[in-house]
């Protein structure tokens, strides 16, 4: 869920905000479902494969994962109290959320059916974008090579993972948040995964069901927008759910400031968490920074390792479309600066800073309420009309009066990479992958392609200048994170085959020529194996003549043919990105979407 969504729900929901009754459920086992932890009150589909949760410290091995094809119907189940939180006493649901519910499925099988691809829950939750339960801090084994000393730690990604089942329409921005940590530590490691447990996902587990729409699916077309927006009104105004209280997911990214690490969801606030020294993930809560953050932040903060302070923003369809801030080294927020020049609503994922300017990117993705009411698309849509758009400002602005604008046809920025200064501050220079069709970003994923390229702006006479890096389809590009807001010269690329899925990991040479290609060093996993982001480790952090790519790369990889994920660390230097060690997973990590490694140091601190 984007702030978009989150924004446009938050409208269709009265001010009258009431603390939700509680009841629970208690697990039911079933010997037809193939998806781990559903409570289920249907008949399954045998479409979405099962994982099943583990208690003991070290997990048995696991036999493969088939994929039988999609059923003929299109009844998707509930879903089941994970194993590892206990069974819970039956209780009886209350007379009213039974009538919700009842009214939830003719929404749901009869005015706004699951129909297109994109929204249907047996193709977008297939294979291994199914999700899985909780799992308790389990040992994993090193099958390859060894694990580096410089890895204590852990690498924990973020990702979607519904708690339930959809009865509906789900796209696959809309699934509760999910945290896989792996945990090293002198050469051992100890896989575990847990739901951030957001506001939403605590009083749908104790209600037993779902109870907020999934907004990025289930407000395509005017009749299910009032529908879906007039049963979430009455919910709240019987005491269901309070929205007062947070509709985020946290299923996007982390990042580690002020000796605080967060799950984020640009839907919501921040989501405070920390790892026990076992291993395991504990959400501490939703934090507003003594008050002083409303409604929500980006979930791709740039973080300046020289000054430890962090730079965000939120964004959303009400004036201001945008307002910039940042935290100081401590953590404490400081003043919004609103960005009234951004005219129109637009869909600001990412953004990127420098030493002296942060840097966003107007786009032609956008809210699109015509689209919505007459087309039956979605509130956020694109416009082929306009001119996308940079934004350079200083980054201790204390207002937008020196933001300036630069149209840049064609450049739709969802990731960026970074960003530097050049010739004294007088020029900017941003790597980012422009998405080519964008039309297709919410819908058609398979369909896009991005083509990272630089970008430079010459501030003092405005002119701008681009050209390609490389032309594969890559994105989810991350480098060393000491050279974050500096001049660099290695990123590091996630291989679309086709997106979202990650058929390997690439090596750009940023510093070459405009004409050459930049690739210079890559891994492809293989047949049927795909992973996700990849990530930077160096192997000195506090060296400074070190080489800016002395590390490893990471990423969890999934093989869909034994059903086996496994955690590769690669070496970053070498022109093959060769794995120094590979760890066996004791059960399979669904795909999802960003990372972080956090230091043992770190990790002491929070």
């Amino acid at each position: 869920m984007d702030a978009f969504s989150s924004s446009f729900l938050s409208t269709l929901l009265p001010s009258k905000l009431i603390y939700p009754a509680v009841t629970t459920a208690r697990s039911i086992s079933t010997p037809h479902l193939n998806v781990s932890s559903v409570r289920i009150e249907e008949r399954p589909p045998a479409s979405i494969p099962r994982t099943t949760t583990t208690t003991t410290t070290k997990a048995p091995p696991q036999p493969p994962i088939t994929q039988p094809p999609p059923p003929a119907s299109n009844t998707l189940p509930k879903r089941i109290a994970s194993p590892s939180l206990g069974a819970k006493k039956r209780v009886e649901p209350k007379l009213s959320t039974f009538i919700f519910n009842t009214f939830d499925n003719i929404i749901n099988n009869f005015i706004d059916p699951p129909i297109r691809p994109s929204v249907d829950p047996r193709h977008v939750l297939s294979h291994n974008f199914a999700p899985v339960d909780e799992l308790p801090p389990t040992e994993c084994e090193v099958i390859q090579g060894s694990l580096p000393s410089c890895l204590d730690g852990a690498y924990i990604r973020n990702g979607p993972n519904p708690q339930y089942l959809p009865r509906g329409p789900y796209h696959l921005f809309d699934g509760d948040g999910m945290l896989h940590s792996i945990r090293i530590s002198k050469g051992q490691a100890t896989l575990c995964s847990r739901y951030v447990k957001t506001y939403k996902y605590s009083i749908e587990n104790e209600m037993g069901s779902p109870i907020l729409p999934n907004v990025f699916s289930g407000f395509n077309g005017l009749t299910a927008a009032a529908t879906r927006g007039a049963l979430s009104a009455v919910r709240v105004l019987t005491g269901e759910f309070n929205p007062a209280n947070g509709i985020g997911l946290a299923n996007t990214s982390l990042a580690l400031f002020g000796n605080r690490l967060y799950a984020l969801g640009e839907s919501d606030l921040p989501y405070s968490i920390r790892l026990t020294p076992n291993g395991d993930i504990e959400t501490l809560g939703r934090h507003d920074f003594d008050g002083k953050l409303f409604m929500s932040m980006t979930a791709h903060p740039k973080i300046d390792t020289d000054t430890g302070e962090a730079f965000g923003f939120r964004y959303g369809p009400m004036p201001p479309f945008l307002t910039y801030f940042y935290f100081d080294a401590n953590g404490n927020k400081q003043p919004d600066v609103p960005i009234l020049s951004m005219y129109r609503p637009s869909f600001l994922h990412d953004f990127a800073i420098t030493k002296k300017y942060a840097i966003f990117a107007d786009i032609q993705i956008g809210m699109n309420p015509m689209e919505m009411i007459f087309g039956g698309g979605s509130p956020v849509g694109t416009d082929p009309a306009k001119v996308p758009r940079i934004g350079v400002i200083p980054r201790y602005a204390k207002d937008e009066s020196e933001i300036r604008w630069f149209d840049i046809p064609g450049f739709n920025l969802i990731h960026a990479i970074n960003a530097w200064d050049e010739d004294d501050g007088n020029a900017v220079v941003m790597l980012a992958p422009n998405i080519l069709s964008v039309e297709h970003t919410m819908e058609r994923m398979d369909l896009v392609h991005a083509l990272v390229e630089k970008v430079r702006i010459d501030l003092r006479r405005g002119l701008v200048t681009r050209h390609p890096i490389s032309t594969r389809n890559l994105d989810f590009a991350v480098l060393n994170p000491a050279y974050l807001a500096k001049k660099n010269k290695y990123v590091y690329a996630a291989v679309g085959d086709p997106m979202p899925k990650i058929s390997g990991v690439v090596k750009l040479d940023v510093s070459r020529g405009d004409r050459q290609e930049c690739t210079v060093a890559s891994r492809m996993y293989g047949p049927g194996c795909f992973g996700g982001e990849p990530f930077f480790v160096a192997k000195d952090p506090e060296n400074p003549e070190a080489d800016e790519d002395d590390g490893y790369v990471v990423s969890y990889v999934h093989n869909e043919n034994t059903g086996e994920s496994r955690f590769l660390v690669m070496d970053a230097k070498s022109p093959n990105l060769d794995i120094v060690a590979a760890v066996k997973l004791p059960r399979r990590v669904p795909y999802g979407f960003h990372g972080l490694f956090v230091r043992e140091s770190d990790l002491n601190k929070l």
